[in-house]
């Protein structure tokens, strides 16, 4: 952004100094879909804190109340904002996502708080009292639930690679700001509380209707949640169900590096036969831009003739702003590429810029075959590969850069002949010169500038073979030799290169998906289709964009393992046992099933942002933190019962469920409140917003309401029975 913006007033002064014949325009600047994209961010922090405000005031009723956890919104941010000063990181769109997630983050800890503090004072106790002995009952799970947060981002952090580059502000920032909301919510929570809430007060007529709902709720929870312990078995079926559905719904979801966003601009490639020149490629794309230029939504389009290679065309496409337009980018896309069907001279697709640049120009997918043996053997295996493609109906376009099919003329000079008359080899070399390349005869100085003379026959007559007829040369006695009389000439065809790759000879196919097919749908049936009929000698490789997928697709999914064995060691350590850990765990695959299942039923609607991307794999790891902390407040008060009152494991867990099903609603509901507006996002970067947020709030939603449920009844199956403290007796002296 901040090159973008020194570069434009030196380019208007640049564009000044032209001569009157030329213009000059900026093709695409990709900082206008950045600069959006951070707009609409900015925005949905500001809806997000407003959301929140009015879920936690819903559930609370009081208004001096909701002020301690509202106020850890600003000192969280505020304090996020300064560590990545500290860190020297910037405002950008992966920061500030990150802070529209630490909006319903920063809440949680202070919520939980407020409400053990306010069960204390309606028990009877002042509120100095109730602040003292509700934070200090409540410590131990806040501590615990900020350190599985932050374990869950530490891996991301440490990620390497593009996805690493690209996440590691994301986590640190996310990190940073449940840090900071944890000292908060042990600190500034149960001092306000101490001096905001009222012991005895009236309440106000919000504050008993908000009573009367919850009241409502919680006697509903109870009835189900007594029903489902006595039927234990049957709710351990359904859960075991729901675990064995995780595999089906992971590989029914379609995968991609990033999403197809809308980026105001798309790049169109037309590819034409290998023997043509330039000239060809332009005159053959001028139908096609003039269909690109006639569809309204397009602002500005150019075409380069010979780029990104001598027989292609690249076409940068910009559209007008979102605000201008009702029609998404893919639907204008679609609509051009059916338009460039009936333009048979060359072969056109419009694809997206690549969400991260990888450095690459051309098309998202690219396989390229490699092999030692010869490029003849090589091109024949690659047509055939080439002709699977065309025919697997997956495809939109493809082309491939090895292909023997430019014409090539070899000349064979007959030096005895030429001997004959006196011809020498650089007579016929020189005239060769003129009539195919041109030679530089001279230079001439004009107003202090030297110019090449260059000596070249006209075009209209060098432009087939016959015109060597046409042609002579002196001989030694002064007569004229026909130049064709001295050479002979052979047809035939060649590749216009022989590409190399890994140092072997290669030949590499581009291709777009289908609409409907996702990048990871059209490798994995490359990679199947490569592995059951290339020939024995024969390797493959991916370039662009598939490159990427396949070397960073599984980055996400090995993080997501680490951070839940992270958590669980963790979990370990505090509850000072296996079993419990594992007990607190089993959210994590509910609240995932939630997630899955969401994605599955919208990638049938065709709802952009449905796959499995590193969008929405962050969403699921973030998952696994958010959704453990229910785990953490039921099982820490069950284990209190355990050990003060020497309850069994399904009395404590019932009690614990009941007692803490306020506050796991109450964070819940506020957390997906603060991601409401991903949902509905609109403009530059609005489908990466949606991934991340449909996957958090499906699977925090449904996974609560599973782990309300299946939790208690594992945890009266598999948890640590926990004894009784012995108690001291005075009275008794040991002699």
């Amino acid at each position: 952004m901040t090159v973008a913006e020194k570069i434009r007033p030196l380019y208007e002064s640049i564009k000044t100094q032209l001569p009157d014949s030329m213009e000059s325009d900026i093709l695409y600047d990709r900082t206008i879909a950045i600069n959006s994209s951070i707009h609409e961010v900015i925005k949905t922090i500001g809806e997000a804190t407003l959301i929140v405000l009015v879920v936690i005031l819903m559930f609370i009723g009081s208004f001096r109340a909701i002020l301690i956890p509202i106020l850890a919104i600003p000192i969280s941010l505020i304090g996020v904002l300064m560590l990545l000063q500290s860190f020297n990181f910037s405002i950008n769109l992966m920061t500030l996502l990150a802070l529209i997630l630490a909006i319903g983050l920063v809440v949680d800890d202070a919520i939980v708080v407020l409400e053990n503090i306010d069960r204390h004072i309606k028990a009877g106790e002042t509120p100095f009292r109730a602040a003292i002995i509700g934070t200090r009952e409540i410590a131990v799970p806040v501590i615990s639930m900020t350190i599985a947060l932050i374990a869950v981002y530490s891996p991301m952090a440490l990620m390497g690679g593009i996805t690493g580059t690209l996440f590691k502000e994301f986590a640190l920032t996310l990190a940073g700001a449940v840090f900071i909301s944890g000292v908060v919510a042990l600190t500034l929570s149960p001092m306000m509380s101490s001096k905001l809430l009222k012991s005895n007060a009236k309440p106000t007529w919000m504050e008993e209707r908000v009573e009367h709902t919850l009241g409502k709720v919680n006697r509903v929870y109870e009835y189900m949640l007594d029903l489902v312990m006595l039927n234990r078995k049957s709710m351990l079926a359904f859960a075991v169900v729901i675990f064995s559905t995780l595999p089906f719904l992971f590989n029914s979801l379609s995968s991609e590096l990033t999403p197809n966003e809308d980026k105001g601009a798309f790049i169109a490639i037309g590819n034409a036969p290998s023997s043509v020149n330039v000239d060809y490629i332009q005159n053959a794309m001028q139908p096609y831009m003039k269909n690109v230029m006639e569809t309204p939504e397009v602002s500005f389009g150019m075409s380069i003739a010979g780029a990104p290679t001598s027989n292609s065309s690249l076409n940068i496409i910009t559209l007008k702003d979102w605000k201008e337009r009702s029609r998404k980018q893919s639907a204008i896309m679609n609509e051009i590429n059916e338009k460039a069907k009936s333009i048979p001279e060359v072969s056109v697709s419009a694809f997206n810029i690549p969400e991260i640049d990888t450095g690459e120009q051309g098309a998202p997918v690219s396989i390229v075959l490699k092999t030692a043996q010869d490029y003849k053997s090589l091109a024949n295996t690659a047509e055939k590969f080439l002709s699977a493609m065309k025919a697997s109906g997956k495809f939109i376009y493809t082309n491939l850069d090895l292909s023997y099919d430019t014409a090539q003329m070899t000349i064979s000079v007959d030096k005895e002949k030429a001997g004959t008359y006196g011809i020498t080899m650089q007579q016929i070399s020189n005239t060769l010169g003129s009539f195919l390349s041109g030679a530089t005869v001279t230079r001439v100085d004009v107003d202090g500038r030297a110019y090449k003379v260059i000596s070249q026959v006209k075009r209209d007559d060098r432009l087939s073979p016959e015109s060597f007829q046409n042609y002579y040369l002196t001989a030694s006695n002064g007569q004229s030799v026909p130049l064709s009389s001295v050479i002979s000439m052979k047809l035939e065809t060649q590749p216009t290169s022989l590409p190399r790759f890994s140092q072997l000879n290669s030949a590499e196919i581009s291709a777009v998906p289908m609409p409907g097919t996702s990048s990871g749908d059209a490798i994995a049936w490359l990679q199947q289709q490569a592995n059951d009929n290339l020939p024995q000698g024969y390797t493959y490789d991916f370039k662009s964009e598939a490159r990427q997928l396949v070397q960073e697709g599984n980055a996400l999914t090995t993080t997501f393992i680490l951070a839940v064995v992270i958590i669980f060691l963790v979990l370990a350590i505090q509850f000072e046992s296996i079993r419990d850990p594992m007990v607190i765990m089993i959210s994590v695959p509910l609240a995932v099933s939630g997630a899955l299942v969401s994605l599955n039923i919208l990638s049938f609607f065709s709802i952009a942002g449905t796959t499995l991307n590193i969008y929405s794999q962050v969403g699921l790891i973030t998952l696994v933190g958010l959704i453990t902390k229910h785990g953490i407040l039921m099982c820490e008060v069950a284990k209190e019962e355990q050990l003060n009152y020497g309850k069994t494991r399904i009395e404590a867990i019932t009690h614990a469920a009941k007692v803490r099903l306020r506050p796991i609603l109450m964070t819940t509901a506020a957390m997906v409140a603060g991601l409401i507006p991903l949902l509905y996002a609109t403009g530059a970067g609005a489908v990466s917003r949606f991934s991340i947020g449909i996957v958090i709030v499906a699977g925090l939603s449904i996974g609560t309401i599973f782990t309300l449920f299946v939790l208690p009844v594992v945890y009266s199956y598999v948890a640590t029975e926990h004894k009784p403290l012995p108690v001291f007796d005075e009275n008794k002296t040991t002699h």
